[in-house]
C-alpha cells in the first residue's frame, strides 16, 4: 500500500470514463476511473470519488456540463478524457477541441487540482477502417501534450505503446476498452501519477495474440460495421446520441467500495 496526497478525486469525460465495455446495463459499469479510484483508496481509505462522465458527450459538452460541477466538488485530483467522440465525426475541428480541453486544464489547475489526461492510441491498428483517422489522432495528441505541458498536467501517453492496440484490450465494438483494457488504463494512470507498482501496465499480453487470416479479418470487419459502426452512423444522421437522457452515474463524492 502506497500513500498519496489525494482525498477528493473527480473524473470527467465520455463513455470510456463512464466505464462502457467494463460491465453492462443490468449490473452497471466499472471502468478505468472506478478502477483508479480503487487503487487510490488502497493508499487512502478516506478517498472521496465522483464520476461525472456521460457516454456520447463531445468535448464542448463535457466542458459545458461537467466542468462547473467538478469544480464545485473542490477536487484535489481530476482526470480529463475527451476528444474521441469529436475525432470520429466528419466536422472535426481539432483546434476547437484542443482549446476546450485546454480551457478545462486552465480552470481545474487554477482551482488547485492535480489534473491528469490521456492521449489516444493508433485506432487504425484497432480497426483497419479507422486508418484514415490517423492524422487526426496524431494532431489531437500533439495538441493535448502541448496544452498539458503548458499547465503542468499529467499525461498518460498511450499512443507509443503497441499493447494499447492489442484487440484483447478492446470490446467487440472496438470503440470501448474491454475489462482488461480498462484495467490497463487505470494502471497506466496510477503509474503516470507516480504511484509505484504499476509500471508494467505497458507489458504485452501473454500469450501473443494469434494471427488472423486476411479472409477472417475481412469477415470480422464486415460484421463489425454491420453490428456496431452502422448503427453508430445511423444515430449520427438522426442527430441522436447514446447519451441522450443520461446523467452522471456518480455525481457526488462518496467513499470507494471494493468491487
Amino acid at each position: 500500500m502506497t500513500t498519496h496526497p489525494y482525498v477528493r478525486y473527480v473524473a470527467i469525460g465520455d463513455s470510456q470514463t463512464e466505464g462502457i465495455g467494463d460491465g453492462d446495463e443490468s449490473h452497471g459499469y466499472r471502468g478505468w476511473a472506478d478502477r483508479l479510484a480503487e487503487i487510490l483508496a488502497e493508499g487512502n481509505p478516506g478517498l472521496g470519488y465522483a464520476n461525472l462522465a456521460v457516454r456520447g458527450r463531445l468535448t464542448a459538452s463535457i466542458k459545458a456540463e461537467q466542468l462547473a460541477p467538478a469544480l464545485a466538488l473542490a477536487p484535489d485530483l481530476v482526470t480529463v478524457m475527451a476528444g474521441m467522440n469529436d475525432l470520429v465525426r466528419p466536422g472535426f475541428d481539432v483546434a476547437q477541441v484542443a482549446r476546450d480541453i485546454e480551457d478545462m486544464f486552465i480552470e481545474l489547475t487554477a482551482a488547485g487540482a492535480r489534473v491528469a489526461t490521456v492521449t489516444f492510441p493508433d485506432i487504425g491498428r484497432i480497426s483497419p477502417l479507422a486508418r484514415r483517422a490517423l492524422p487526426r489522432v496524431l494532431e489531437l495528441n500533439a495538441r493535448i501534450r502541448a496544452a498539458a505541458d503548458r499547465h503542468g498536467v499529467v499525461v498518460l501517453d498511450t499512443f507509443p505503446h503497441r499493447v494499447t492496440t492489442d484487440p484483447r484490450l478492446w470490446s467487440t465494438d472496438r470503440l470501448h476498452a474491454s475489462p482488461v483494457g480498462h484495467a490497463r488504463i487505470a494502471a497506466g494512470m496510477a503509474d503516470a501519477l507516480g504511484i509505484p507498482g504499476y509500471e508494467d501496465w505497458v507489458r504485452p499480453l501473454a500469450p501473443p495474440a494469434p494471427r488472423v487470416s486476411t479472409l477472417r479479418a475481412v469477415a470480422a470487419e464486415t460484421r463489425w460495421f454491420a453490428g456496431f459502426m452502422g448503427p453508430w452512423v445511423w444515430r449520427r444522421l438522426r442527430g441522436r446520441s447514446s447519451g441522450d437522457g443520461r446523467e452522471a452515474k456518480r455525481p457526488e463524492l462518496s467513499p470507494v467500495t471494493s468491487p
